[in-house]
């Protein structure tokens, strides 16, 4: 009996979401097709369908609630922030209102005529050309899919947790909240048809370090349940049947990832060193004090950037001076001697607290948030000024502010601080009296008076990603203009260049807490500015680390030097990206 010909391999393409390599057979996920029941009511029965709805709302913000709370508990904050756009749904007055009208009008039940609305704004919100907004309507159909299973009293049908088996999932889109079922015990990894890098999915993958490749347009009904795949989320591939040989390269691949995680574990607890003993401070980004531990366990030295937004988002009141005190004592006390530098509130832009009821701005990120929010709610902001001075006890805690623009919002902030020292004082409450204060250079009038703002505080953080936005007015986020979002823009090294020099000539010292920070192929070029602290996530900490030990600050002065001089934005990037390769290639040979 003649041999059956092997079936032969089969590559689709999508958009590289979550770096990773992983194979095993595939489950396909259903898409939903389930048909929403119409039926016509009396005017005697539309208060009965009004009250169901309202139910099935407040079932609704219930259960969204309480996904974020396990989202944010075990991956954090930013990831846990995703859901309140989901909130938001359920509080737009727009939306419910002409579900109401329509309810009475048409006299229709409940689920139909909330289904036939929500579908309206969402399938408007997927025909926009914007990429990012396009997106957002997977989050108001997985809030309507919600509202629709409580009205119609069924479960979720996507439920991730009923995989018994280890397997690659795929499907036409994940909704976050389906997203947050993923046991990586039983999900290697994903393939979806919908989303781009910067999907609530995609953000939530990386979150979770599992493979994931989205936009894949149409592999849901291509692909049949267990077949057998190759999922690589370095360059965005899903391999079907993949051959021998792919097979062979792909183990040299996940080989080299085992080696470079021994590597990496291996400098965890040596210091960030140059090769020509340029000593290097480099710290953690949290959002919790539980995130102590994680900082610990990758070799972080302290946190740079203790972001406090995570104590007042998600709530229906404020966070009490004695809770925030809580919070930061811990942290301080769970890294002491280490320091923590406690960034004052940055609501506003992206993050907001919902039960402000505050009206939106077209403009959030150039509107009302951070330094400008905190002067203007002097109750809210002297909380926790009180807090942080309390904690500071301990001797390791900093503090710094976001958003300042100029000298005016510095002095303001520091004369708050300074009258909550003499109310401690009156009430015989220890606090530091030489608490070192910050401020956050991110603004581009900032970086241009820094030798003013250097003369009187302790530290700068350069919040590169704000500098990037603001200096060259690109949404990164907004994938039509994204490709302008340009660390490497002259403009962008001469204001990190400004901003150091001004620091160093005034005696302090000067960190980067942005995205830059976290990318391998810029920290010689940041290290080479002249950059003395760099603060990342802390699972990055060890490969950061990893790089810092390969380097010679001469080369990365060399460099900036070269940056410096440059008009070129892109041949400064493939300067960078030449060196980083070449003194630490293993962080990158995974990459096609």
């Amino acid at each position: 009996m003649p041999e059956l010909a092997p079936k032969a391999e089969k590559v689709f393409r999508g958009i590289p979401a979550s770096a990773g390599v992983c194979r095993g057979t595939i489950f396909v996920l259903g898409r939903s097709h389930a048909t929403i029941p119409r039926h016509e009511i009396t005017l005697e029965q539309v208060p009965g369908e009004i009250t169901r709805l309202e139910r099935a709302l407040i079932q609704t913000r219930h259960d969204i609630l309480e996904v974020q709370h396990k989202v944010s508990t075990t991956m954090g904050a930013q990831e846990g922030g995703i859901f309140d756009a989901h909130l938001l749904v359920l509080e737009d007055r727009t939306l419910l209102d002409e579900v109401l009208r329509n309810i009475a009008d048409s006299k229709i039940n409940a689920e139909y005529a909330f289904h036939v609305v929500a579908e309206k704004y969402a399938s408007a919100l997927a025909a926009i050309e914007d990429d990012y907004l396009r997106e957002r309507a997977t989050d108001m159909r997985d809030v309507t899919s919600r509202i629709l299973n409580n009205l119609l009293g069924r479960r979720e049908e996507l439920d991730l947790r009923k995989l018994k088996e280890p397997c690659i999932v795929i499907a036409h889109d994940l909704n976050p909240s389906v997203t947050a079922q993923i046991d990586k015990k039983t999900v290697l990894g994903f393939a979806i048809d919908a989303g781009g890098r910067t999907s609530h999915t995609a953000i939530m993958a990386r979150s979770m370090r599992i493979p994931a490749v989205v936009g894949l347009k149409n592999v849901s009904n291509e692909l049949e349940t267990g077949q057998y795949a190759l999922l690589d989320g370095f360059n965005g591939l899903i391999i079907i049947n993949p051959t021998d040989q792919t097979l062979f390269e792909y183990g040299q691949i996940m080989r080299k990832q085992v080696t470079l995680e021994e590597k990496l574990r291996d400098v965890r607890a040596k210091p960030a060193i140059t090769l020509d003993g340029h000593r290097v401070t480099l710290s953690a980004n949290v959002e919790k004090a539980a995130d102590a531990e994680e900082v610990r366990a990758n070799g972080g030295e302290g946190v740079g950037l203790f972001r406090t937004e995570f104590l007042f988002i998600n709530r229906d009141i404020l966070p009490t001076e004695a809770e925030q005190f809580q919070a930061y004592n811990e942290v301080a006390e769970r890294l002491k001697p280490d320091p923590v530098i406690i960034r004052t509130l940055d609501l506003g832009g992206d993050k907001f607290m919902a039960h402000l009821g505050q009206p939106p701005e077209m403009n959030p990120f150039l509107g009302w948030r951070a330094i400008r929010y905190c002067l203007q709610e002097p109750a809210m902001f002297r909380a926790q000024l009180r807090a942080i001075l309390r904690a500071s006890i301990h001797g390791n805690i900093k503090m710094m502010y976001p958003m300042i623009s100029g000298l005016e919002e510095l002095e303001q902030a520091n004369a708050l601080v300074e009258t909550y020292k003499a109310e401690l004082r009156a009430e015989q409450i220890p606090f530091n009296e030489n608490l070192e204060i910050g401020v956050m250079i991110e603004i581009p009038s900032a970086a241009l008076v820094a030798e003013s703002l250097a003369r009187r505080v302790k530290f700068f953080s350069i919040g590169t990603n704000d500098l990037i936005q603001y200096t060259l007015a690109v949404d990164r986020m907004n994938e039509r203009v994204a490709h302008l979002y340009e660390p490497t823009h002259p403009a962008i090294l001469r204001l990190i260049h400004a901003t150091v020099t001004a620091a160093h000539n005034n005696g302090i010292w000067v960190g980067v807490c942005g995205e830059m920070a976290s990318d391998p192929e810029m920290v010689p070029l940041l290290l080479g500015l002249g950059v003395d602290e760099l603060s990342v996530a802390s699972s990055l900490v060890p490969s950061i680390k990893f790089l810092i030990r390969r380097l010679k600050l001469a080369e990365a002065r060399e460099l900036a030097e070269h940056a410096l001089k440059s008009e070129s934005s892109v041949q400064i990037a493939e300067r960078c990206q030449v060196l980083a390769r070449e003194i630490a290639p293993s962080l990158f040979e995974n990459n096609a």
